[in-house]
C-alpha cells in the first residue's frame, strides 16, 4: 500500500513535464511557444521546431546540470542524453498544446489568481517558495518577490507559466473522469495487501520436458514468429562498423617520467606542514589527504613496497610506490594497530542452482583438489588447473588483500576466522564452492596523505600511435580495408548494429564515431578517430533505415530459445494436466514424475513483502479459493501449479475500513495509467520528424 500512495503524486507531474522543463529552471524564461522563420529542428505534426529554441532548451539542460554536479564532465552519453532531453520536451509540448486545443482547454487570468492565492498553489511557485525546514509555502516571501518593482517584467511570463500548468490540470480532470474502480479489482488489492496465504508450490524446470534435440525449432518457425511480433523489434535506424583499434598505452619513458616527477616532490612532501594544500595542488586524486590504509588499498606488490618499508614512521614519506596504472607518493602521520586486512588464494567450482547436477560435480572436483593438496600438490598449480574464476585463476588463485565488506559473507567469515598457511573445507557462497587458502594476516593502519600521479600516455607517445594509424587509414585507403588489416596482422573488431544515441559496443559512448557513422554511406572509412584508450580507424559495414530489426545471427538465436521454450512448456503443461487429473494435489507425487522439480510449502505468506515465491505462482495463488489447486501455470523457468491451503486476514486488521482507504489511492492510480496510456498513444500516432544532425 506504501507503494501505492507512493506513485499518486506522480500523475500532474508527469503531465506537467513536458511544459516545466522549458522553464529553464529559473523565472524568466522566454515561453512564448514554437514559432516558425527559423533553421529547423523538425516538425511534429506538420508543425515546424525552430533549431534555436530547441538548443535554448539544451543549453538550459546543460546549465542546470553545471549546477547541480560541478565537477562532473559532460561525456558523449550525458551530451546525447541531454540532447534526447531537449529534444522530447520540445516534442511533448507541441503534442500537449494539441491536445489543450483539441479539447478547446482556457484558463482566465481570474483562475491564476485563485490558484496562486489557494491551499494548492502552482508548482512554480512551491519550487521557489517552500521554506525547506517546514516544508510549507512562505506566503510572505512570495508576496515579496511578486510585489517588488524589479519583478515587474518578469510576472507576466510567470502567469504564463502558471496559465500552461492549469491547463494541464484541467485537461487531467476531464480525462481522469473515465477512470473507475470495479469490486472485484479493491478486492485483489486488499487481498494482496491484508491477506495471509499458506500454500504449496510446484515448480518444474523446462528441461524436464527433455533433451532440446526432441523441440527442434525450424528456420521457418524462426522466420513466422519474427513476422508476427514484428512489433517487438521495432528501432531506431541503425548502423554498423568495422574497426581497427590502435592502443595508446603508456611506456617505460613515460612511466619514469611520472617517477621522476614524484622523486622530485619527495622533498617538499616530508617538510610541508600543510599537507592539504600539498595534495590538492600536486595530487591527480584531491581526496588523498588524511587517510587510514590498510593493505587492501594497494596491489600485493605495493602493500609489501609500504607496509615493509624503512620510512614507516611519522613524518617519513613512502615511494614513490607503482600500483595499479599510478606512482603513489606517500606521507606517513602514525602508525596504528585497527582494520584487519586477509590476503588469500581460493579455487572456485561454479554451481548453477537450477542444476542440481552441477553441484554434485562440483563436490566430485572439490573433494578430489582436497586429496590432490594433502599429497603435496602446489596450491597455485590446481587453481590454474581447476578454479571456474579465469581471473583469479591466472595468478594461482591469488585475491590479493582485501577487508571485511569487501567478499560475501560466507567467503568472508571463513577467511577472517583462519591463520596463515591454513586451507579451508569447501565453503559455500551464491557463487559456488570455495576452497580458500589464507596467505596473510596485517592489522596495521598507515594514517597519512598521498600524492597520486597516474601514468598516462605523454604526448609523444600520442603522436607516435597516431602516425601509426594514418598510415593503416593510407594503405586501406589505397588496398582495402580488410587486406590493409591482414598485412598488418590487425585484428578486424565488428560493432555489430547500434543506434544514433545507442552504445557502440566495445566503444561505449562516443558521439564522433556515431555521428560518422550516421553520416556517411556503407564502404566509407574514418579519419583516425580518438577512442577510449588509443585511436581507432572505422569502416562503415552496414545501415538499417527499416525501422525494425534485422534478423541476424543474434536475434535467430533469441528466437530460437523463445520457441524452444514454448514447446518445453506446452509439453510440460499437457503432462502436468494428466498428472493433475491422476494425483489432485498431492505436489509431491507430481513433483516425482520430473527431473529438478521441487515443491515448496510457505505458510503466513504475505504479499506486500519481499518473498522468494516465483511472481507467477504468488499471481496464480491470489485467483485461488481456499482448498483449490490451479491449472498448469507459466512461470519463469518452465511451469508450475499452486496449491492454495488457506488464506486468512492480517490479525487486527479492519477489511472494510482499509477498503475504504484504498479505493481512492486505487482510482489514482488507475488515473496515472489512463493519462499515460493517452499520452503514449498520441506519441506513437504523432508524425515526429527528427531533423537535427548531432
Amino acid at each position: 500500500m506504501t507503494k501505492l500512495r507512493d506513485k499518486t503524486h506522480l500523475v500532474l507531474y508527469t503531465l506537467l513535464a513536458a511544459f516545466l522543463a522549458l522553464i529553464v529552471f529559473e523565472w524568466g524564461m522566454n515561453f512564448n511557444g514554437i514559432t516558425g522563420g527559423g533553421v529547423l529542428a523538425g516538425k511534429v505534426n506538420g508543425r515546424a521546431v525552430e533549431y534555436r529554441q530547441y538548443q535554448e532548451v539544451y543549453d538550459n539542460l546543460v546549465e542546470n546540470f553545471r549546477r547541480n554536479a560541478p565537477d562532473a564532465e559532460i561525456t558523449d552519453q550525458i551530451e546525447l542524453q541531454l540532447h534526447d532531453r531537449a529534444w522530447n520536451a520540445v516534442v511533448d509540448q507541441l503534442l500537449l498544446e494539441e491536445q489543450l486545443e483539441r479539447f478547446d482547454i482556457t484558463v482566465s487570468g481570474e483562475e491564476i489568481l485563485a490558484s496562486v492565492e489557494g491551499s494548492d498553489p502552482p508548482m512554480i511557485i512551491r519550487q521557489n517558495f517552500t521554506d525547506p525546514q517546514t516544508g510549507e509555502l512562505d506566503r510572505e516571501r512570495f508576496e515579496q518577490a511578486r510585489m517588488a518593482p524589479e519583478n515587474r517584467e518578469i510576472w507576466p511570463q510567470v502567469e504564463e507559466i502558471i496559465r500552461q500548468e492549469l491547463k494541464v490540470r484541467k485537461l487531467e480532470q476531464m480525462l481522469s473522469m473515465s477512470a473507475t474502480v470495479t469490486e472485484k479489482e479493491l478486492d485483489e488489492l486488499v487481498a494482496r495487501e491484508f491477506a495471509v496465504w499458506n500454500a504449496g508450490f510446484l515448480a518444474v524446470p523446462y528441461a524436464a520436458a527433455g533433451s532440446q534435440e526432441m523441440f527442434a525449432v525450424t528456420d521457418s518457425e524462426i522466420r513466422s514468429y519474427y513476422q508476427e511480433h514484428r512489433e517487438v523489434f521495432r528501432q531506431a535506424p541503425t548502423r554498423s562498423l568495422a574497426y581497427v583499434v590502435f592502443p595508446a598505452a603508456p611506456t617505460g619513458r613515460d612511466s619514469m617520467s611520472v617517477k621522476t616527477e614524484l622523486e622530485a616532490l619527495v622533498p617538499g612532501f616530508t617538510e610541508t606542514e600543510d599537507d592539504s594544500s600539498f595534495v590538492s595542488l600536486q595530487s591527480d586524486r584531491s581526496t588523498t589527504f588524511d587517510q587510514r590504509y590498510t593493505r587492501a588499498d594497494f596491489s600485493p606488490d605495493a602493500a609489501r613496497e609500504v607496509f615493509g618499508s624503512g620510512n614507516l614512521e611519522a613524518g617519513k614519506v613512502i615511494g614513490p610506490v607503482a600500483d595499479r596504472g599510478a606512482y603513489r607518493l606517500i606521507k606517513v602521520n602514525a602508525l596504528e594497530k585497527g582494520e584487519l586486512a586477509v590476503r588469500a588464494s581460493h579455487i572456485l567450482f561454479r554451481v548453477d542452482a537450477s542444476d542440481p547436477a552441477s553441484r554434485v560435480q562440483a563436490e566430485a572436483k572439490a573433494d578430489e583438489v582436497r586429496k590432490k593438496l594433502s599429497s603435496g600438490t602446489s596450491f597455485a598449480e590446481l587453481a590454474r588447473s581447476y578454479s571456474d574464476d579465469p581471473g583469479s585463476a591466472r595468478n594461482g588463485g591469488d585475491l590479493g588483500w582485501f577487508a571485511k565488506g569487501a567478499m560475501v559473507a560466507p567467503f568472508e567469515e571463513a577467511a577472517f576466522a583462519m591463520s596463515p598457511g591454513s586451507v579451508s573445507e569447501p565453503v559455500e557462497t551464491p557463487f559456488g564452492l570455495h576452497i580458500i587458502k589464507v596467505t596473510g594476516r596485517d592489522d596495521r593502519v598507515l594514517v597519512g596523505s598521498e600524492v597520486v600521479r597516474e601514468i598516462r600516455p605523454s604526448g609523444t607517445t600520442l603522436e607516435s600511435v597516431r602516425r601509426t594509424a594514418t598510415e593503416f587509414l593510407i594503405d586501406a585507403e589505397d588496398n582495402g580495408f580488410d587486406e590493409a588489416a591482414a598485412s598488418r596482422q590487425l585484428d578486424i573488431v565488428e560493432t555489430g548494429h547500434f543506434t544514433r544515441t545507442g552504445m557502440i559496443p566495445a566503444i561505449g559512448f562516443n558521439n564522433q564515431v556515431s555521428r560518422f557513422a550516421f553520416e556517411h554511406s556503407e564502404g566509407k572509412l574514418s579519419d583516425v578517430l580518438e577512442v577510449q584508450g588509443g585511436f581507432a580507424v572505422f569502416n562503415v559495414t552496414g545501415k538499417n533505415t527499416s525501422g525494425y530489426r534485422t534478423l541476424d545471427d543474434q536475434l535467430r538465436q533469441r528466437i530460437e530459445s523463445i520457441l524452444l521454450q514454448e514447446k518445453q512448456g506446452d509439453a510440460l503443461e499437457t503432462e502436468l494436466e494428466a498428472l493433475l487429473a491422476k494425483h489432485g494435489n498431492d505436489l509431491d507425487a507430481i513433483a516425482a514424475e520430473f527431473d529438478g522439480a521441487s515443491v515448496e510449502r510457505r505458510n503466513e505468506l504475505q504479499l506486500n513483502r519481499e518473498n522468494a515465491v516465483d511472481p507467477y505462482l504468488a499471481e496464480a495463488m491470489t485467483g485461488l479459493e481456499p482448498g483449490a489447486v490451479s491449472r498448469p501455470v507459466e512461470t519463469s523457468n518452465g511451469r508450475g501449479v499452486v496449491f492454495l491451503v488457506s488464506r486468512e486476514w492480517l490479525e487486527g486488521s479492519d477489511i472494510p475500513e482499509e477498503r475504504e482507504q484504498l479505493k481512492p489511492l486505487l482510482l489514482q492510480a488507475k488515473t496515472q495509467q489512463l493519462l499515460q496510456d493517452f499520452f503514449e498513444g498520441i506519441r506513437q500516432t504523432a508524425d515526429i520528424e527528427d531533423m537535427r544532425k548531432l
